[in-house]
């Protein structure tokens, strides 16, 4: 899991850094028209190595760590030495891209965190297990009944449009990390569907 923890480190880093540094924060942040009037598409990943206090940063890397483990040999072993890298890289990517073309020219506007990435890690070892037990606030759960609540809860908040929290990026990253695991490995597909049908597999 070096690949996990190099990402860990680097973010945990820069986050840190960032919260006493507000220049080098607005400089790395997610804001939409600096990316279509001055093409600095480097925000579209460096927005995901910041986050809006310890908290934040805390539980995104403490997800990465517990589902980042179990997933980075799976792509490595597809995709080479790099494999969990170039996906997480996506998934801060893909993720955000909706968001980015529906305010890419509001000033107003600014995004931040790893959430929608992470999405992408955490929903992806659902789909390899789906009954795994997730602690969801000290309570364990089955993945993917966790899956359905998380996927109802975030659509509902981001039709709501509630909060500061970007609830499209944590939708759009749990697709894209089920989409590519599943071009990566069509029989993923089967395996997910057999798992569903033995409950008593999970971890």
């Amino acid at each position: 899991m070096i690949t996990t923890l190099i990402i860990i480190a680097i973010t945990a880093v820069v986050s840190i850094v960032t919260f006493s540094n507000a220049e080098l924060m607005q400089r790395l942040i997610l804001w939409p028209p600096a990316v279509t009037r001055d093409h600095q598409y480097y925000r579209l990943v460096t927005y995901g190595l910041i986050h809006a206090d310890p908290q934040h940063l805390i539980f995104n890397m403490l997800t990465l760590y517990f589902f980042g483990q179990a997933m980075e040999q799976l792509y490595d072993h597809y995709l080479g030495v790099f494999g969990f890298a170039l996906f997480y890289i996506g998934g801060l990517v893909v993720s955000i891209l909706p968001t980015y073309l529906r305010n890419r020219n509001n000033s107003r506007y600014r995004s931040l965190g790893a959430s929608g990435a992470v999405s992408a890690v955490l929903f992806a070892f659902i789909l390899i297990n789906p009954w795994a037990k997730i602690i969801v606030l000290v309570l364990p759960m089955p993945a993917i009944l966790y899956a359905i609540a998380y996927l109802a809860y975030t659509y509902y908040m981001d039709r709501q449009n509630a909060g500061n929290i970007n609830h499209s990026a944590h939708l759009w990253g749990a697709a894209y990390g089920v989409i590519f695991t599943i071009v990566m490995e069509p029989r993923v597909i089967g395996l997910f569907l057999d798992g569903l049908a033995h409950p008593h597999s999970g971890m």
